[in-house]
């Protein structure tokens, strides 16, 4: 556990660790990084662009200021080796406690994504590298260059976002899903590789209500919506939003609340979560069942 001290905080389960969270400006990565800096975790939030300085530096503050936690935001690119390095020692400037010069990474949420859709016919070799260096070489390298700073008692915390893309083979997802089926494949290998220092496990969402889905045409939305007369929890309700109600009626079935998956993610963080690692956990409604 990290030993940095900012403040009392009365839901502090995660109290004085330190949290990175790729892609979290925005969407999903944000709701994570609300969720467990209401927790009492301190939390570095990486983004990849310029476009995202403002909100990034927003959320800090709004962390800081309603959980008395502290926040770091990055901008860089994890594609790359020196990145990563930077993001290390940007906040290890930032958070090793100056009393016993400690420092230590206590939670990785590899969240950063780039989406390609299209026929198989329509894979461009540029389009290929560019998403299998975001979505699978930027977690290589960055939990590389953290590995050192983890936990050495297994109550370190890895996970991992894949996606329902790669278990049902939705169309036109041939390197989205590719690269998600990687991450589940690293999940595994590195549950054994780092298991003296944190449990890996890996989460797969279907449809959330995020700026990739809501963007994406409406023929991608339909072939999603297939799976929803077997997925349990996605009938809409009076108590969800206008939009949701909206999309959940054209589609036979609502897409999740960015805060349910960041609500997951902060329960696989939890202490008591320490006896599973390796797993791919299901996130969907029960679109797919965790096995």
């Amino acid at each position: 556990m990290g030993s940095i001290k900012n403040g009392p905080c009365p839901t502090g389960i995660y109290e004085n660790k330190i949290a990175l969270v790729t892609g979290s400006a925005r969407s999903i990565g944000a709701a994570i990084v609300r969720n467990l800096a209401s927790k009492g975790c301190h939390v570095i939030i990486n983004y990849a662009t310029a476009a995202s300085d403002k909100p990034a530096q927003a959320l800090a503050s709004e962390l800081q200021a309603t959980h008395s936690i502290r926040a770091l935001p990055i901008q860089a690119d994890i594609t790359t080796k020196s990145e990563c390095e930077r993001i290390v020692s940007t906040a290890k400037e930032h958070f090793t406690d100056p009393n016993t010069g400690k420092f230590q990474i206590d939670i990785i949420v590899h969240n950063a994504a780039v989406l390609f859709l299209g026929p198989l016919e329509s894979v461009d070799p540029d389009e290929f590298h560019r998403i299998y260096e975001v979505n699978v070489l930027g977690p290589i390298l960055l939990t590389g260059a953290c590995k050192e700073y983890l936990p050495r008692d297994r109550s370190g915390r890895i996970v991992m976002i894949s996606s329902i893309n790669s278990k049902v083979g939705t169309e036109n997802t041939t390197l989205y899903a590719g690269t998600k089926g990687a991450i589940e494949a690293m999940t595994r290998v590195w549950c054994r590789e780092l298991a003296e220092r944190a449990t890996v496990n890996s989460i797969n969402p279907g449809p959330v209500m995020t700026d990739m889905y809501l963007t994406a045409p409406d023929e991608v939305k339909e072939g999603l919506a297939l799976w929803n007369p077997l997925t349990p929890l996605v009938a809409v309700r009076d108590t969800d939003n206008d939009e949701v109600k909206k999309l959940g009626e054209k589609f036979g079935g609502r897409a999740a609340y960015a805060e349910e998956i960041a609500g997951l993610i902060a329960t696989i963080c939890n202490p008591e979560f320490g006896w599973c690692t390796g797993s791919i956990i299901s996130a969907n409604g029960g679109l797919s069942f965790s096995i």
